[in-house]
């Protein structure tokens, strides 16, 4: 997919995030949520970070496979050095040789 209309775009973006946090943070003002409320957020909020981080595990794969070099990845993870994606692409082929394995052992994970 080449054109940006008939690009997957991810399912959450900062921008959803910081809306979410507002909203929340209101709810909170007002007395809407207690301790409890915030710690099952707390949950679902490092099981969704997790979910992200396979995402984009699974990203980083892809775009190795489709020919993506390490220089043009390296933005992406903040400081532009290229010893960041390859640290992390050699972790991850502990695991899996490319994107398709990994998404195998994404679905194995939940139980798919």
């Amino acid at each position: 997919m080449s054109t940006d209309d008939a690009r997957p775009r991810p399912p959450v973006t900062e921008a959803d995030i910081l809306a979410w946090l507002e909203t929340t943070a209101a709810a909170l003002r007002a007395g809407e949520l207690n301790a409890t409320d915030l710690i099952e957020l707390l949950g679902e909020l490092r099981r969704a970070s997790a979910a992200c981080a396979d995402a984009s595990d699974w990203a980083l794969l892809a775009a190795r496979e489709e020919g993506a070099s390490l220089r043009q990845i390296a933005p992406v993870f903040g400081k532009g050095y290229v010893r960041a994606p390859a640290a992390r692409l050699e972790k991850l082929h502990r695991q899996a040789q490319n994107s398709s394995q990994w998404l195998a052992i994404l679905r194995h994970q939940q139980g798919v």
